[in-house]
């Protein structure tokens, strides 16, 4: 399975940016998004900047990212 993870741009050298996942920063190409900018809020994908995202939905995004992760234990497959 793959996901993609909502992320905020928080530097910009395009095509590549810095992004910040969960408060790690990561690395990402925004090849595909000519239009972004530092702050704005992005899918990314296999390092991949593939959909710009509005905040809100990408704050309710990794809020329910969050909740699946502390719903997994030992048990869970």
């Amino acid at each position: 399975m793959c996901l993609a993870i909502p992320a905020k741009v928080v530097e910009l050298n395009y095509p590549e940016a810095t992004v910040a996942i969960g408060g790690v920063a990561r690395r990402a190409r925004m090849d595909l998004l000519p239009d972004v900018s530092v702050g704005d809020y992005v899918i990314v994908h296999a390092g991949f900047a593939i959909q710009k995202l509005d905040e809100k939905e990408a704050l309710k995004t990794l809020r329910l990212l969050s909740e699946i992760a502390g719903h997994q234990g030992p048990e869970d497959p």
